[in-house]
Formats: structure tokens, C-alpha cells, sequence
């Protein structure tokens, strides 16, 4: 080896040391970036177009944390995007992630942009050579650079987001992901997580925008310290100003004639004066980035005050930018596809218009939907104590949520023809990965009896637990202990239009190291068909049958979540379908009513007849009082729900579990032979 060679091993040794230049990302990309043939419409050199190197700066800026990107199509975001990626492993040699909607969408990025980028950007081969082949560092769901990695993820679910640890996280299209993760919160919060430690944390977020109240981009935007729009001289005036589509009821915007596209142009607002498309690319060089509230970017990438002087780049800063901006478009075609899309609109045909708002003016779409109104639910609020059981309430069911910190149960009475009375509400904090939380904590509540108005102390006869999330087996193994007294282990179907109780199968159960084959009877849930009954239900205005009444005391949070999720129409891969989607991250009160419902069918409550409901108002509520009724409960001297143990299926079990209570606690009043009969449902039910 002559000295040449030893002082190149020396050079290449040394590398992962070398403290580089500073140098921003708009002028790293102008010096090294390449567009390669397979995802560009040309190939060649990168040349920014005027309002991209202020996006890129905010990327690469270590003072600015989070960097928010609403945008429509064609202006270039996936360019920049994978530039910050090249940037990032070559220039600051650090972690990184970046999450796709889903596994499909990160496989195609990686395989259509960073691959061809990783070919034909040379200088990356100082960072990540060129031939390895099937090298293990080189793979679909992450690369190793000298000195850093990239992890390439889909984002749909929860483990997706664990155990890295990164600088800079990154998700495109985020209105494409789900708004919660299997139950763990949004996707943008999760991923937060991951940059928490880092000495320069970055998050950055970008995607076209979608549902209007359901859009994250949209949320995360609000919260920025600055809201900033690209803005242009007036080629007339001078004046800076952003460019608008503007509309019939604004007089600046685009404006065009009689139908005719080719008329277009942009009426300034400050002169009014009409200007071509030709006009702007004239003057769009000398464009700037513009805050709310004066703060703009100079072509140094300082932030500045309106009076020109230099200030403190923000925490996190937001950047629109749309269609209109861009060179890949004409105005003309986009006001040829707006009326053609207008046209389709008035025939009933929504769709192409809803495209365009997305992809071409990179605003939410407004969508018709339907939802419950919180508030009329809160108005609608009676004077009956929470956990008692007004005089229609007849049986109780119990839905049970299981998150990763705590239980929710909601508790409801049915009556005749329906009706249903919310009874409870109830949060117990415990970790569902501890089954003895489940015995000690979740058991007891669900084996306390509830007083009714008549004087009866009712038991919950069904309980249908979540199955869904991340403690299933120790869900499959309480479920399994207690099918006699109807815990039944509960799974949201993911097809349309399935039945409220649809199939079951038997499920294998790991129990403490062993496997108990076929132990467990799980249920599937057709949760949209019971969306759609308990939306309908809340639509009822008069008491009586189908009536959804709410006790005095509960929280706004609890209607919040109620009405969580609206019902729209969407177009699937078999036609325009309505779907329940989420307007917020939780919504544990609908997910319990939907399997506390569910409990009522797997009891046939929906199918009983006027004389099977005449024979429970006989025992639960008789129409006639005597000397041994309770006084109706008060908001005021209403009992706690009283443990009973064990409900068994004898009377004289349930009897002796009445005088315990009353024993040990409050003074109970009950009515010996109504109770004896009302020992169980289905065997009052099925006597005489």
C-alpha cells in the first residue's frame, strides 16, 4: 500500500468527524440535488421555484421545531421532502423518520423516490455507497447511513411509532392517516414523541388537505406561531399580496369572463388592476414569504419584523401554498377544470368539485354530513340522579372500553319500545396489562346492583367488553371466567352493514404461560349498522319509544364523545359508501353505547313482544305502591350502587346478598317476592 492509498483509508476514516460547513437546505439542493427520470416530469438539476426555498430553510432550520405544510398538488412538496432527506443524512448526519399513510404508500416512496434519489445524487455516496446489493442496511423499511438512519414506516399502526428514537420526524400526507392510532392517540402526537431527547428536534408535517373539522393538517396549522403565505409584487402597483382564488364575492382573485378560461387573470387588491398569468412569472422571483401578523423571510432565510429588522425565528411555523403559485399548471386549465367541475356539482355530482378544492386550492372540502348536535343533547338533560334507574328503565347492559390507563363503562336502562336511560358513566384508572386490575378493579363495578325509582335494586344482565386494542387475551380470559354471567368478549367488524349481533367464533386464550384452546366464545360487533341505530335514536324528540334520555351530572366531555364521529359519504373501491369518521381523537362514550347496545341484542331486547315487557314492569316497576316501596331516589339522597357479590342464578343467593348489603351498609327497602321473581332475566321471562 503506497502512501496515497493510506492517506485515502486516513481521509475516509476520518469522515464521520468532519464538522461540514453550515449550509441551508435551499442551497445544499441548488449544489447537489438531481431530479431522477422515474419521478420527475423532467430530469435534471433542481431549480427552486421561488417559494421553495423558504419551505426548505424552515426544514433545516435547527431553531424552528415543528414546520406545518398545507398545500395543494404541483408545487414540488415531494421534491423537497425527499432534498431534506438527502440533506439530512449527508450534510447533519442525523436520525431520522419518516411515516407514510400506510405500509403501501411508505413501500412506493421508497421504491420510486428515495432509491432513484439515492442513484442519481452523487455526493450520497459519500454517505451510503453505491452496490451493496441485498445489504440488510438497504431495505424497504429503513436505510443506515455513515453516521445516521433513515426508518421509512407506514403510519397505521401503534408500533410503527415505537422504539426509535430520531432528530427529525417527518409525515407526509397526514390527513391520508387514520386520526387515532389503534386507540394511542393521533399520528403527528405519536410521532413527536419519537424526536422528545433530541438536541435539535424537528417535526415536519405536509399534506393536501381533506375533510373540513377533520383534517390534522388544518388543527396543526392553528396552533403555529406564525401563518405564512408566499406574496407577490403587483406588477401594476408593486404592492405584495398573496395570490387568491378569490370567488364571486371577493373583488380580487382570479376573474375571467363569460365562461371563457382564457380570460383569466388575477385582479390585485390593492389596484384592482387584472394581470396575466405570464405577469406573475415575471415578477414571481421577487415573491416573499408573509406572516399574519408583518413577519417575513428575506432571501438569507431571516425572519424579519415588518420594519425590516431582524427577530428570532418562531417555534414552529405554517406555510399555504397552492396550485395557483405554480408553473406546472396553467391558470386557464384550472378554470376550465373549476366550471367543468361547478357543472357536474349542480347535476348532483360533487366529487370533482371536492378534487379540485383538495388538490388544486389545497383548502379542506366542506363535506354535507350527518351528526348529532352536543348541545341539543345537553339541553335535553333531566332532573333523575346518575346511577339510579328512572320508572321505564326496565334492564341495564354495560359496554366496557379498554385503553392502555383505564376502563370505561358506560351503563344504560332499555325499556318498552327502546327507550334508553343513561345510567352511568364511569372511568376506573388501572393498566389492563395487570390482570389483577381486571379482578379487583373492573369485576366489582360490574357486579354492583343500581336502584330503581320502584324500589328494585337491578344488576347489569350483560356486558360486552372491547377485545380490540392491545390487551386481548386478558380481555378473551375475564370474558371467558364469566360467561355465565353474560361478559361477553366484543370485536368491532370492519365490514359494512353487518348485523348489530353479527358471528361468533372461538378464540384461543393465553393464560399465564398457557394456551387454553378454543376458550373463549368472541363476538363481532357490526359497528356501523349500530352507529346508524343509536344516531337515529338521538334524532327522537318525544318520550316514549326510542328516546335516549340523559341524567342530570354529566360531563361535556361525555356528549363531546358521544358524538364523536359523523356519518359521510365517501367513495370506496365498490362505490360511494357512508362512513362513521371521527371529527375528534376520543370517543369512548360512543364505542361503550355501541357494545352496551349490542349487550341488549345479545339479550333480544329489540325483539320482545308488549307482554314480555308488561311482565318486567310487573316485578321492576308495578304501578301500584304499598308499604314496602322505596321512595322515588333524589338527586340529593340517592345511594351509591350497592356490591352484591356473585349474582347467582338461585333466589335465595340473591337474597342473602340483598341482607348482607343492607347489613353492612345503607338502609335498603326491598320487595321480597318482585325481587325473587326478578332473579334473573331470561327466567322470569320464561315462568308461566
Amino acid at each position: 500500500m503506497d502512501l496515497s492509498e493510506i492517506q485515502r483509508a486516513i481521509r475516509s476514516g476520518l469522515k464521520s468527524l468532519e464538522a461540514p460547513e453550515p449550509i441551508r437546505l435551499s442551497e445544499w439542493a441548488a449544489k447537489h440535488f438531481y431530479l431522477s427520470a422515474e419521478s420527475s416530469y423532467v430530469e435534471g438539476k433542481w431549480e427552486a421555484y421561488p417559494f421553495q426555498p423558504g419551505i426548505m430553510d424552515a426544514f433545516s432550520n435547527d431553531d424552528i421545531e415543528v414546520v406545518v405544510v398545507k398545500k395543494s398538488a404541483r408545487i414540488g412538496y415531494t421534491k423537497m421532502l425527499v432534498a431534506l432527506i438527502a440533506y439530512i443524512a449527508h450534510h447533519k448526519r442525523r436520525n431520522q423518520a419518516v411515516w407514510q399513510p400506510t405500509d403501501d404508500d411508505s413501500d412506493e416512496f421508497v421504491k420510486t423516490e428515495l432509491d432513484t434519489m439515492l442513484r442519481d445524487v452523487k455526493v450520497m455516496r459519500e454517505v451510503f455507497p453505491q452496490g451493496r446489493g441485498h445489504d440488510k442496511r438497504d431495505t424497504l423499511s429503513g436505510k443506515i447511513f455513515l453516521g445516521s438512519r433513515l426508518y421509512t414506516k407506514g403510519g397505521k399502526a401503534a408500533r410503527s411509532y415505537r422504539r426509535i428514537s430520531v432528530d427529525y420526524a417527518i409525515l407526509d400526507e397526514l390527513d391520508g392517516f387514520d386520526i387515532d392510532i389503534e386507540k394511542e392517540g393521533s399520528p403527528d402526537k405519536l410521532a413527536g414523541k419519537r424526536v422528545e431527547g433530541a438536541v435539535f428536534p424537528k417535526e415536519i408535517m405536509g399534506t393536501t388537505p381533506k375533510l373540513k373539522g377533520f383534517s390534522r393538517i388544518e388543527a396543526r396549522e392553528e396552533q403555529c406561531d406564525l401563518k405564512m403565505r408566499f406574496h407577490v409584487p403587483c406588477p401594476s402597483c408593486d404592492e405584495y399580496h398573496s395570490v387568491e382564488w378569490g370567488g364571486k364575492e371577493k373583488r380580487y382573485g382570479f376573474k375571467w369572463v363569460d365562461r371563457n378560461p382564457a380570460t383569466v387573470g388575477h385582479v390585485c387588491p390593492h389596484c384592482a388592476t387584472l394581470y396575466t398569468q405570464a405577469d406573475y412569472l415575471n415578477v414571481w422571483q421577487r415573491g416573499r414569504w408573509i406572516a399574519q401578523d408583518g413577519t417575513w423571510i428575506d432571501a438569507e432565510a431571516r425572519f424579519r419584523n415588518e420594519a425590516g429588522d431582524i427577530v428570532p425565528p418562531p417555534r414552529s411555523v405554517a406555510f399555504f401554498v397552492w396550485t395557483g403559485y405554480s408553473p406546472q399548471a396553467t391558470w386557464e386549465q384550472m378554470v376550465r377544470d373549476y366550471l367543468a367541475a361547478v357543472d357536474k356539482a349542480r347535476a348532483g355530482d360533487t366529487s370533482e368539485l371536492k378534487t379540485f378544492t383538495n388538490t388544486t386550492l389545497g383548502e379542506t372540502w366542506q363535506e354535507e354530513v350527518e351528526q348529532t348536535e352536543t348541545d341539543a343533547l345537553k339541553r335535553r338533560a333531566e332532573q333523575y340522579a346518575l346511577r339510579t334507574v328512572p320508572r321505564g328503565g326496565l334492564v341495564l347492559t354495560a359496554g366496557v372500553d379498554v385503553q392502555s390507563n383505564r376502563f370505561e363503562i358506560v351503563v344504560w336502562a332499555h325499556g318498552r319500545g327502546e327507550e334508553m336511560w343513561l345510567v352511568d358513566h364511569h372511568i376506573i384508572d388501572a393498566n389492563p396489562a395487570d390482570e389483577r386490575d381486571w379482578e379487583e378493579k373492573l369485576d366489582p363495578y360490574l357486579q354492583l346492583v343500581f336502584r330503581h325509582e320502584g324500589g328494585q335494586l337491578l344488576p347489569i344482565e350483560c356486558t360486552a367488553i372491547d377485545t380490540g386494542g392491545h390487551f386481548t387475551h386478558q380481555a378473551y380470559n375475564f370474558c371467558r371466567t364469566r360467561a355465565r354471567r353474560k361478559v361477553y368478549a366484543v370485536k368491532g367488524d370492519s365490514r359494512q352493514g353487518q348485523p348489530v349481533k353479527g358471528r361468533s367464533s372461538l378464540q384461543d386464550v393465553n393464560h399465564r404461560g398457557q394456551v387454553i384452546k378454543r376458550g373463549v366464545k368472541l363476538w363481532m360487533v357490526g359497528t356501523d349498522t349500530a352507529k346508524d341505530l343509536i344516531h337515529g335514536r338521538l334524532q327522537v324528540e318525544q318520550h316514549g319509544a326510542g328516546f335516549v334520555h340523559f341524567g342530570a351530572g354529566l360531563s361535556d366531555e361525555f356528549y363531546e364523545q358521544l358524538t364523536a364521529e359523523v356519518r359521510v359519504l365517501q367513495k370506496t373501491a365498490t362505490g360511494e359508501q357512508y362512513r362513521w369518521v371521527k371529527r375528534r381523537q376520543r370517543n369512548e362514550a360512543l364505542d361503550c353505547t355501541v357494545y352496551a347496545v349490542f349487550a341488549a341484542h345479545s339479550l333480544d331486547l329489540h325483539r320482545y313482544t308488549d307482554k314480555m315487557w308488561a311482565k318486567l314492569e310487573s316485578v321492576v316497576n308495578p304501578p301500584m305502591s304499598d308499604l314496602f316501596d322505596s321512595p322515588p331516589p333524589t338527586q340529593a339522597s340517592v345511594a351509591e350502587p350497592l356490591p352484591v357479590g356473585e349474582l347467582a342464578e338461585r333466589v335465595v343467593q340473591v337474597l342473602e346478598a340483598v341482607r348482607k348489603v343492607a347489613e353492612e351498609g345503607p338502609t335498603v327497602q326491598v320487595k321480597a317476592a318482585p325481587t325473587a321473581k326478578r332473579s334473573r332475566l331470561a327466567g322470569l321471562l320464561n315462568k308461566g
